[in-house]
């Protein structure tokens, strides 16, 4: 985009300290605004919103030219002695230097950093970049933890607790009940709650056919028995005991939303796992939390009879156990993840272009593929349990990659439609840049898109294509800061129970229980307003919310968003409670919540249906973890208004505790 004013000098993207990306002149230090993104300046948006709206209303034509559409803007008089253009097709703001200080309700500083501008494309390396050696880190991870799981299991006999033969059995049976019936099990599960068909090969797309037809043969495997789910959301996934008898699960909406080439490549990372024995490996791997998990719970029921002196050895042996499954379910993810980075390089070598998975993960991961309303019937796939074994084969982690929007572009979805790199760009820097997206990548079995992308990439340059997109924007900060703000809030309740435990301890009291009440709702109450922060609602739209870095889920945007309700949470459900909301620039998950869940079911079952295909506008509170969603406040239809009451009940439930400590307190002062 050009300067407006200088013409010939190109805007260039910096952030704000709000974590908010802006276009700025480096010649002139003007500023352009999209639309909405003026609301994240300002406490009181509301106040400005009626300032611009009344001064639009009088516009007159500006000399400027907006740096989008290339078509006059207007001028506004927004206060007296200040006047700025406005893109009535756009809605985006041009603003001279220093002019955004001058608005009212707001004061902003932004930081400029010259290396930040001018800085010519990094170029990609044509070596390509390694990966761990998956026969020896497969080895080395299952060795070790059965290692683990024997010494363990060794120790249990030696103290008396098990006997030989049991400890033996745990580990026989449970390998063979898992692996054996897993896939039978899996069969039924999905036939029954997600209504999979399965299908002959010729009932395949052809070029899907032959395309699978053609790696099967290359790589020694049987064709795979194929299965399609009805439904809009696009995934798929893989299990099955070996290779020749693997099973590939797509839904509709990955055949309907891909291009055919991004289809094969989706179709290929599945095969990819089946040629790497990931569902026979990955079952092994996950059997040693499940046996430890097993244990723990089982020493912890077992009950001391008499003067039984080995209670607190029991006790010891529990808590041990339970900090091995812990450390074992995160070497499982981070094992399996992993083998995502070789399940996507194989789809690039089969493919024989990268750059078709790239282009497959940010339309499924980032909901990148247009908004034509008429058209997309995304929605957003929640964990069920029923699935959860099929985690680690599918192309995402549903926990953390679940099919939300996040950011379209305009125009019409037609299949295979190119995505817009800068909205790419912009929607990965929250994977790239905010310390929670590590943290929630550490829990997920898949590793962040951003990254897999970057793999991707770079395995196109090396087979002579160009790289699928450059992420080489220099961070601006470290965003560690606003992290532990964040983590430390969200753990101030039970910091606060524990020292009032510990005050209940050293001095017991009925009067320091009172203090020790007194202080935990007081740190809860802190944690509400942190986390329910402001009662101004900004209009946004959904892009302006995805280009928001500083955000996470106990650090929302109070927003205000217009758009079409186009499916409910869990597609085809008939009680989910949450929605998926469209608007011209996105797509995003809107969370339903209620202080009981027998309200959001019986919400889910009785009334959400007629809020389908309409136009709402939601009030609520953006945050992203990593998915990024609107947890709803109020949700307007037709006029009528459906409001959620979580942000109300926990600010009771912390006055109740307030004042339940300072009664109790005041009735045993002294005591």
């Amino acid at each position: 985009m050009k300067c407006p004013i200088c013409k010939d000098k190109d805007l260039e993207p910096v952030f704000t300290k709000q974590g908010v990306e802006v276009d700025f002149c480096p010649k002139c230090f003007g500023i352009w605004l999209d639309k909405d993104e003026i609301y994240h300046f300002t406490k009181v948006p509301s106040y400005l919103k009626a300032k611009i709206d009344e001064a639009v209303k009088v516009g007159k034509t500006s000399e400027r030219i907006s740096p989008v559409n290339g078509k006059p803007m207007l001028e506004l008089a927004i206060m007296e002695g200040l006047h700025i253009d406005y893109c009535p097709d756009t809605e985006g703001i041009w603003l001279d230097r220093d002019e955004i200080n001058k608005l009212p309700g707001i004061k902003v500083r932004i930081d400029i950093d010259d290396t930040m501008f001018g800085a010519s494309a990094q170029s990609h390396s044509r070596i390509l970049l390694p990966l761990p050696n998956l026969s020896v880190r497969s080895g080395m991870v299952l060795f070790g933890m059965y290692a683990l799981l024997g010494l363990f299991l060794i120790a249990l006999v030696e103290f008396g607790f098990i006997p030989s033969s049991f400890a033996l059995l745990i580990g026989v049976v449970t390998v063979a009940i898992h692996f054996l019936l897993g896939p039978f099990l899996m069969d039924f599960s999905l036939k029954l709650f997600y209504k999979v068909r399965w299908i002959r090969q010729d009932e395949l797309p052809v070029h899907l056919k032959n395309f699978i037809s053609r790696v099967c043969t290359q790589k020694g495997i049987d064709f795979p028995r194929m299965g399609i789910i009805a439904d809009g959301s696009p995934n798929a996934f893989t299990y099955g005991h070996h290779p020749n008898n693997a099973r590939i699960v797509v839904t509709q909406g990955l055949l309907d939303l891909l291009s055919e080439k991004e289809t094969e490549a989706v179709v290929a990372h599945e095969i990819g796992h089946a040629v790497h024995w990931d569902m026979l490996i990955m079952t092994l791997a996950q059997l040693v939390p499940l046996i430890m998990y097993y244990i723990y719970r089982n020493l912890i029921r077992m009950k001391s009879r008499g003067n039984d002196k080995s209670a607190p050895y029991r006790l010891a042996m529990a808590l041990i156990s339970y900090l091995l499954y812990i450390i074992s379910e995160f070497v499982v993810l981070w094992f399996s993840r992993i083998r995502e980075y070789f399940a996507d390089r194989f789809s690039g070598e089969v493919t024989a272009n990268p750059n078709d998975l790239a282009s497959a993960l940010v339309k499924i991961g980032y909901g990148l593929a247009g908004s034509d309303r008429s058209k997309s019937r995304i929605t957003e796939e929640k964990r069920n349990v029923n699935i959860n074994a099929i985690g680690p084969m599918g192309i995402f982690d549903s926990k953390t990659a679940n099919i939300l929007a996040i950011a379209g572009h305009s125009g019409a979805r037609n299949m295979g439609q190119e995505v817009d790199k800068d909205k790419l760009r912009d929607a990965a820097k929250w994977d790239l840049w905010n310390p929670w997206a590590a943290y929630y990548e550490l829990q997920s079995t898949h590793p962040l898109i951003a990254k897999r992308i970057k793999y991707l990439s770079n395995q196109s340059v090396v087979l002579g294509r160009e790289p699928y997109i450059e992420f080489n924007e220099r961070r601006p900060e470290s965003y560690w800061d606003d992290f532990l703000l964040d983590i430390f809030v969200k753990g101030l309740p039970i910091l606060a129970l524990i020292a009032g435990m510990a005050l209940i301890v050293l001095k017991v009291n009925y009067f320091y229980s009172g203090v020790a009440i007194f202080i935990v709702g007081i740190a809860y109450l802190i944690n509400v307003f942190y986390s329910y922060s402001s009662t101004e609602f900004s209009p946004m739209t959904i892009n302006s919310l995805l280009r928001k870095i500083k955000v996470s889920a106990i650090r929302p945007v109070p927003c205000k968003v217009k758009g079409k309700i186009i499916g409910r949470g869990i597609p085809g459900l008939i009680f989910s409670e949450d929605f998926v909301l469209q608007d011209d620039t996105g797509i995003i998950f809107l969370d339903y919540r209620q202080p009981l869940g027998i309200i959001n079911f019986f919400f889910g079952l009785l009334r959400a249906a007629k809020y389908i295909d309409q136009e709402a506008e939601v009030v609520g509170w953006y945050r992203r973890a990593p998915v990024p969603f609107i947890e709803i406040k109020k949700l307007i239809v037709n006029g009528k208004e459906s409001a959620c009451y979580v942000y109300n009940a926990k600010l009771i439930f912390a006055s109740l505790m307030i004042f339940c400590g300072i009664v109790i307190a005041f009735i045993n002062v002294g005591g």
